[in-house]
């Protein structure tokens, strides 16, 4: 066991975990394989099967991420109630069997756009089950005081295959073509399979048994009804996650529209986008307990980058602001998420958890097809610029709810000429602030 000190300050503090390692090693391998398919399915739809169109793309996107808003709640139930590692199991291995049909579809030289479609569904139905399953699991594996951190790193091994994934796919797209990517994912499949052997079940956190009677789906929401903070969380999740977190689309439609690139310097862009993204897991590792003011702030951050990323005159510049992009929106996903953790009680975690990973990635079915369809008629700076609105009422949104929730009012103080004054309610605790204006005539 480590020192409490080492607790409070270490970054990778959660790695001295053996399970937890176990766990983040295989995830790395696996996620640089999906992050490779990731390239070589959006390549594939947007290049080789429906010539550029980005619509094509959102309906890829909208399928595979629509049984999140049906079956996520209910995988939450099965979070709660069931064996999460024989779960994580079954899941990955089924996404290692659906990664290797694809492939020998494509190598064929038989791949069809409404296979796509069919693909991008069944692992859409099975990442449903699994993604509140492997969010939930992380906390058998580390104490409750670093499972902030093991968020964060967990974000970090994703972000850090955002990096190497794409730039690998890019070249082997170009080269090969896409096939032969979903065969490689479906190897790397095979690391966090043996990661999920790996793990000691003799030093897993035992989770509060749940009985089917107490584990009820209503019980998450009503939860998540009485909890406000968690509420305004997962509207923001929600915004962002639907209208913002197209990255796929908007870059692949800038690098060729704009730009007139193709499937290499698209695979280095999205690498670009993740430099950035594990400065922001990195940033959110340290922090013992993300605040509402972090998350909501990031959440402009990201709405401002996105507006300067559609201002870009050429890919340079394009590429760079795309690092702090992805610095703002995985600071925002990596805090929210963790935020939501923290705040839930053990034996809610997973319903709830469940429900946040259902308003986050469900509503791209919504946002995907909405953001292509603009990219098709009005360019790809005018598709970035739904995720410049979705950053900016986020912050927004965050914003005055915290005006509210904290009984704040701005009174013009007479006595000071010029200075308006930040209170509280008079009924609650007093605030001293004070922001000097012009006097009013």
């Amino acid at each position: 066991m480590t020192d409490d000190k080492h607790h409070r300050t270490g970054t990778f503090r959660s790695l001295r975990v053996p399970n937890y390692r176990w766990w983040f090693l295989g995830a790395l391998v696996s996620n640089i394989g999906t992050w490779m398919q990731r390239i070589a399915q959006d390549w594939l739809v947007f290049n080789d099967l429906s010539h550029e169109d980005s619509t094509a793309m959102g309906i890829v996107m909208a399928l595979q991420f629509l049984p999140q808003l049906f079956l996520a709640p209910y995988a939450g139930l099965l979070a709660d109630r069931s064996d999460r590692r024989k779960v994580l199991f079954l899941t990955q291995g089924a996404m290692a069997v659906l990664a290797a049909l694809l492939g020998v579809l494509v190598i064929s030289g038989s791949a069809q756009l409404w296979q796509v479609y069919v693909f991008a569904l069944l692992l859409g139905i099975v990442t449903a089950i699994d993604s509140p399953v492997r969010q939930t699991f992380v906390s058998n594996l580390v104490q409750d005081r670093d499972l902030p951190n093991a968020v964060a790193l967990n974000s970090m091994s994703f972000n850090s295959a955002r990096l190497i994934g794409p730039a690998i796919a890019g070249l082997l797209v170009a080269a090969v073509g896409s096939g032969p990517v979903f065969l490689i994912n479906t190897v790397t499949f095979l690391a966090m399979i043996g990661a999920i052997v790996a793990i000691d079940t003799t030093r897993l956190r035992p989770m509060p048994r749940v009985s089917r009677a107490s584990s009820r789906l209503r019980d998450g929401f009503a939860y998540v009804r009485s909890r406000p903070d968690i509420l305004i969380v997962m509207v923001g999740a929600f915004l962002v996650g639907t209208f913002g977190m197209n990255s796929a689309i908007n870059i692949a439609a800038m690098a060729t529209s704009e730009f007139g690139y193709g499937a290499n310097q698209f695979g280095f862009l999205t690498s670009a986008m993740a430099i950035g993204s594990v400065s922001g897991t990195l940033m959110a590792a340290k922090r013992e307990r993300p605040r509402l003011r972090f998350i909501f702030g990031a959440a402009g951050l990201f709405g401002l980058t996105c507006l300067a990323a559609a201002a870009s005159p050429n890919v340079v510049v394009f590429a760079v602001i795309l690092i702090p992009m992805g610095l703002a929106s995985l600071t925002f996903i990596t805090s929210a998420n963790a935020y939501v953790q923290v705040s839930t009680e053990p034996h809610m975690r997973g319903r709830v958890m469940s429900i946040y990973m259902a308003v986050f990635m469900g509503g791209t079915p919504i946002g995907a097809p909405v953001v292509g369809r603009i990219n098709d008629l009005w360019g790809a700076r005018w598709g970035l610029g739904v995720a410049v609105a979705a950053g900016l009422a986020t912050a927004l949104l965050g914003f005055l709810w915290y005006w509210r929730s904290q009984h704040l009012h701005l009174t013009y103080d007479r006595s000071r000429r010029g200075f308006v004054r930040l209170e509280r309610d008079a009924d609650y605790a007093p605030i001293t602030a004070a922001l000097e204006v012009q006097e009013p005539r």
